[in-house]
């Protein structure tokens, strides 16, 4: 008699070496992992919201302060730059412990439809920054009669 092969047992034997062989990829590569982001930046938590005649950024920031963060509008394009600095030292001379850290953050988000520059508005409150970028109001198409 003739054993008939299940075709997706051998699928799965196919996704799990892939898996495998990501994984191993990945530790080579220093821990990235291969399809993910690379940077801090990524790590930057973001809600677009579009409502009738504004757009509202929703950005997690925990333990950053509002001298900490720089935002930039441009008609099509919002960036946020967080950058902050913490250091714990202790008093003494000859310290047991001394930590630093520094961090940094970037994002560009390129918006829908273009934005009104003037009129954006920013609020930060416990570690979360809200952009309100009113929509920029286009004049309805024109009709051009041919001389």
């Amino acid at each position: 008699m003739n054993e008939r092969t299940n075709p997706f047992e051998e699928l799965e034997r196919l996704f799990d070496r892939m898996s495998r062989q990501f994984g191993e990829a990945s530790t080579r590569w220093g821990g990235i992992e291969p399809f993910q982001g690379t940077s801090p930046l990524e790590s930057m938590a973001v809600d677009l919201v579009e409502h009738d005649e504004e757009f509202v950024v929703s950005v997690d920031l925990p333990g950053y302060e509002r001298d900490d963060v720089d935002i930039q509008v441009t008609n099509h394009t919002l960036r946020i730059d967080a950058e902050r600095e913490a250091a714990v030292d202790e008093a003494e001379e000859n310290y047991i412990r001394r930590e630093r850290r520094h961090e940094s953050m970037q994002r560009s988000i390129q918006l829908p439809d273009e934005v009104d520059t003037e009129n954006v508005a920013a609020t930060m409150k416990n570690g979360v920054l809200t952009i309100t970028m009113p929509k920029l109001e286009v004049e309805a198409a024109r009709q051009i009669e041919i001389e």
